[in-house]
């Protein structure tokens, strides 16, 4: 018996388009009945995403004369020579079979008119129904491999369920049972096939099957018999189903501009499911029915929404099978990642004897397979050498820390006493991993330990230094403010000698503070201060010539120095003035009046 044919393009579309090949392998769906819609690309178990699409029912159709389900094996009551039987047909029924002009079989009902691609229940056998009946359905990939998919939870599975293996278990124990009572037959003589039709003392689960069958039965295009000399070309699309002839037209869509007709029409071909790869003929078999259809009047400007709407879809569906190709390197990367079976020294051929049985393995086209082989090998050597690093960095920590802990070992300590040491610390002695770490590893870790001891000791060092120097600065910043009080009375300036003020100067504790440290000393400092008032000489001069000027003040050959200071003084400019530079204007006055 030939399998069902799920083929879901209408009978009569030009041509037969091949049925939609795996998403990972790229394909594209042909066009189908609006009524009739194809099983989803598998959404699968974990890792199963990009699984071939359906191609087929199930292969194997129990024999014709096969009972109905749930019956027991029965002996045929009438037998016949075999060269002169030939099959009964249900000859009730208004069902017959005919074959389109491209070779495949569809089937015409004489009373409603209505052609399908799928056989009827009315010519199936007890063994299709229980099939059909089944929600878990068997399809075939290009490649020739079977997997399975649930109409309604919309699962599919590379494991035949237990549900249709039970099915499938029935249908052979019956099958074995018909085989053994037709080689019980005298040769020549085979069993009349038994009439598809449920008998009347069906069994409960005959009954249940059949009203499975009438709730998943789609309606489906109607259409009329293919006669043999007819083309293709000429077939046009079939009556819609229940709208009678006078059935009341829809009234029709009204849109405020062209962008919203086209996304209207853009919906209606979603809504339709219109595959990427539809003519305009088949697309318009699957939505000339739709009030939608009619949003645009002008055949171009239909061809143009539809033209862009199919290449938004192809873009879509490369897009998904991207993503889903993607999907599966993604996954089966991560599992040879997360494998303690694999390390870097695992080979290619090794993980196909170890993993040839698993779906995620088996998923990905072997050139990719061999090329993420390659990748997670080379990560995995990375991890192991990132994880011997770990280790090492982890006891050269924890030496370290012991180390820091032993007061003994100091900045002078040599790496044979430190050995000894460490031999006694219970910290070092308990620890396995310390015990059997490399030698050199931990003497690099000690010789850095002494670096930083060392760095420690010159550290409080400096510290020292700074705080010292930092003390003789002050120091220094209180002598001079000793000498600028001096100067402020009057006894320091540019004509002051130190040996005339040092009495004064070395009573001060600011002076005794200064005395054993480094840098300049106190006569240094005296020096310096002297020598900075001597260098203010000129200034001050051309102060004190403004200042005799504004009074009207000659300097006379019998002007005192006490005139000559009580004018320059009464002047607010002169606080500033040193006296030393005061008594050198002074006498480099007198000097100009030759006196």
């Amino acid at each position: 018996m030939e399998p069902p044919n799920t083929r879901t393009s209408s009978p009569g579309i030009i041509g037969s388009t091949p049925l939609l090949p795996p998403p990972m392998l790229g394909g594209i769906p042909a066009p189908m009945p609006p009524a009739v819609a194809m099983p989803p690309v598998p959404g699968m178990p974990p890792n199963m995403a990009g699984l071939p699409s359906p191609m087929a029912f199930p292969s194997m159709i129990p024999p014709f004369s096969m009972p109905p389900p749930g019956f027991p094996s029965f002996k045929p009551e009438l037998t016949a020579p075999a060269p002169d039987i030939a099959p009964l047909a249900n000859q009730s029924s208004p069902w017959s079979e005919h074959r389109a002009p491209d070779g495949r079989t569809y089937y015409y009902n004489s009373v409603t008119k209505q052609s399908l691609w799928e056989k009827p229940d009315d010519l199936k056998t007890p063994a299709e129904k229980l099939l059909s009946a089944c929600v878990w359905k068997e399809y075939t990939t290009d490649a020739g491999r079977l997997y399975y998919h649930n109409i309604e939870t919309k699962e599919s599975s590379w494991v035949i369920p237990k549900e249709l293996q039970e099915i499938k278990d029935k249908i052979a124990a019956e099958e074995a049972t018909q085989a053994a009572l037709s080689a019980e037959l005298p040769p020549g003589e085979v069993p009349l096939p038994s009439s598809p039709a449920a008998p009347a003392h069906a069994s409960a689960l005959d009954e249940a099957m059949a009203k499975t069958l009438a709730a998943i039965d789609p309606s489906l295009t109607t259409s009329i018999p293919i006669p043999e000399d007819i083309k293709p070309e000429e077939i046009t699309a079939p009556p819609m189903n229940n709208l009678s002839d006078n059935a009341e037209q829809p009234p029709e869509l009204q849109y405020k501009d062209k962008k919203e007709a086209i996304e209207a029409f853009k919906e209606l071909l979603r809504d339709r499911n219109v595959p990427s790869n539809a003519t305009w003929e088949q697309c318009v078999k699957i939505i000339s029915k739709d009030p939608r259809y009619a949003t645009f009047k002008k055949l171009n400007e239909k061809k143009q929404a539809f033209n862009a709407y199919k290449t938004q879809k192809l873009k879509d569906e490369r897009e998904e099978q991207r993503l889903k190709t993607k999907k599966n390197r993604e996954n089966l990367e991560e599992f040879l990642l997360s494998c303690d079976r694999v390390t870097s020294l695992t080979k290619y051929y090794k993980c196909e004897e170890m993993f040839n049985n698993l779906e995620i393995w088996r998923c990905v086209p072997e050139s990719d397979r061999r090329d993420i082989f390659e990748d997670c090998i080379f990560t995995i050597t990375k991890r192991e050498k990132e994880e011997a690093k770990t280790l090492k960095k982890r006891n050269m920590k924890m030496l370290a820390q012991v180390l820091e802990n032993m007061s003994e070992i100091t900045y002078s300590s040599t790496w044979s006493e430190a050995q000894v040491l460490l031999l006694e610390n219970s910290a070092f002695k308990n620890d396995v991993s310390l015990l059997g770490m490399d030698k050199e590893d931990a003497l690099i870790v000690f010789e850095q330990h002494i670096r930083n001891l060392e760095a420690e000791y010159q550290q409080e060092r400096e510290q020292v230094k700074k705080r010292n120097k930092r003390q003789q600065r002050k120091n220094r910043d209180n002598f001079l403010a000793l000498l600028d009080s001096l100067h402020e009375e009057g006894k320091l300036t540019s004509m002051s000698l130190w040996v005339e003020l040092y009495p004064v100067i070395s009573a001060d504790m600011r002076f005794s503070a200064m005395l054993g440290q480094s840098g300049s000393t106190p006569l240094d400092l005296f020096k310096f201060y002297v020598e900075n008032l001597k260098a203010r000489f000129h200034d001050e001069k051309k102060i004190i010539k403004e200042i005799l000027k504004e009074k009207n003040f000659e300097v006379k050959c019998d002007t005192t120095f006490e005139e000559f200071a009580t004018v320059v003084c009464e002047d607010s400019k002169s606080a500033s003035l040193d006296a030393g530079n005061v008594k050198l204007t002074y006498n480099s006055l007198l000097e100009k009046v030759n006196c």
